[in-house]
């Protein structure tokens, strides 16, 4: 590992480290406990797995800002990462 591996990967933990502060002050701001959000997640799991095979380890819950578009205001978003193993074959 070089000089600037090393250098690369600080600024890699300095930006995760900044987006789990930026994580948490959004969660206060729209006063969302941990709790909350892994309600959220089991039932995300509960509802898509009757659809498609996800892997529920992989899956992603966070709540983060944006900006709306129409009138510029901060307004919180919940954002999904779900990692799908398979889709069911439901149906066919």
């Amino acid at each position: 590992m070089g000089l600037f591996d090393s250098l690369s990967s600080r600024g890699n933990s300095r930006d995760v480290a900044k987006e789990r502060l930026h994580s948490i002050l959004v969660h206060d701001r729209v006063n969302v406990y941990p709790q909350y959000l892994d309600m959220i997640k089991n039932d995300i799991i509960k509802v898509v797995s009757d659809y498609i095979e996800i892997d529920p380890n992989g899956l992603e819950i966070k709540i983060a800002n944006i900006v709306r578009s129409s009138d510029n205001a901060n307004i919180p978003e919940l954002i999904a990462n779900v990692p799908i193993k398979r889709i069911k074959n439901i149906g066919k």
